[in-house]
């Protein structure tokens, strides 16, 4: 199938219209707004619905709605827009409800800026809501992976009965790149506990309102026991280069990107260096960097923020080997030759971090 050039935002409202979406409720906020432009023009047409929220927080609410209707449902926002949709994503996900929630983070704190930033890791990761809740979190490294892994996240959603978050960054959403949509199908999934109407059987009820303790313990127990079989099904990540490194280069998104490139400018220099790149941020592909732990490997963790995904690296490593950290703030991007510096820097003998 021939591919078509398109920015990573099109590409992702595309392939959620592929993916069954049919129902598209959000808030306009840089630089994520190519999603609800094209789903405002294309949704409608293909028998779906589109909606411009009041604000943020009647959004993710009216995610909740059509997720309990069993409709495939999609928001999308940017970093400030997400903290307003906290409390509504802790619901929907309490309730056990299917539905895609898109970040395209711009720099913070506070209002910021517009330029891209990896500051919201952990607000994705370790649950930005109040409570004990998961969502699973896919991070994009290319516009054809905005379109696959949007597919894939509409499916992930309804197999485990939970919200799944696409996060990317400003300059994933807005760079221009072919992509191929291919005639991959949307899963059927029989929804029996949706509110879709209660003719010949008894009626559904979606709460997440528990007063009684010893329910809601147990509900939170179970809900943990799904997690941590989410947890072992969903882990996805990529290795380049790692057989024979000394230097193990992590980094998700655009600053992955960066980062293989650096990796091709140091082998070049004789220097052995690869890259894990984790694809599902929750769960945290923790295997690869356990194996090659044991080989007292250095690790460089090249981000967008202040240490986010840092932490969850150094406790796959476990204390055995060093862990070294780049970053860049403010909607400044890493460039290859400085993740090239940082690199021989730590192989000179710089300490971890």
């Amino acid at each position: 199938m021939a591919k078509v050039l398109m920015k990573g935002n099109e590409a992702l409202a595309e392939a959620a219209i592929r993916a069954g979406c049919r129902a598209f409720y959000g808030y306009p906020i840089t630089p994520q707004n190519e999603v609800p432009n094209y789903m405002a023009r294309h949704l409608p047409e293909r028998g779906g619905v589109y909606l411009q929220a009041e604000s943020e927080v009647a959004a993710i609410n009216m995610v909740y709605g059509a997720a309990g209707a069993g409709v495939r449902v999609m928001t999308s926002s940017s970093s400030p827009g997400l903290s307003l949709k906290m409390e509504g994503i802790s619901y929907i996900a309490a309730a056990e409800l299917p539905c895609v929630i898109v970040n395209v983070m711009r720099c913070g704190p506070g209002l910021g800026g517009i330029h891209p930033s990896q500051g919201d890791y952990f607000q994705a990761v370790k649950g930005g809501g109040h409570g004990d809740y998961r969502l699973l979190v896919l991070a994009p490294g290319s516009v054809q992976e905005m379109a696959d892994l949007t597919f894939e996240a509409f499916d992930l959603a309804d197999k485990w009965r939970n919200p799944v978050m696409i996060l990317a960054d400003g300059l994933l959403g807005q760079m221009m790149e072919p992509v191929e949509f291919g005639d991959k199908e949307p899963q059927v999934v029989e929804k029996p506990w949706a509110t879709t109407g209660a003719r010949g059987r008894k009626p559904n009820i979606i709460n997440t309102l528990d007063i009684v303790p010893e329910s809601l313990e147990k509900r939170n127990y179970a809900l943990a026991e799904k997690y941590g079989r989410m947890g072992e099904a969903e882990t996805r990540w990529q290795e380049y280069k790692t057989a024979d490194a000394d230097l193990i280069v992590t980094a998700y998104g655009t600053s992955a990107r960066v980062a293989r490139s650096a990796v091709d400018m140091a082998r070049k220099e004789g220097l052995r260096v690869g890259l894990i790149r984790p694809i599902s941020l929750w769960p945290f592909p923790q295997a690869p960097f356990a194996l090659l732990a044991d080989g007292l490997r250095q690790f460089l963790v090249v981000e967008m923020s202040m240490g986010q995904m840092v932490e969850d690296v150094r406790l796959a490593v476990n204390g055995r080997g060093s862990v070294h950290f780049y970053n860049r703030l403010g909607g400044m991007v890493p460039t290859p030759r400085d993740v090239l510096a940082e690199i021989r820097k730590v192989l000179g003998g710089g300490g971890g971090q």
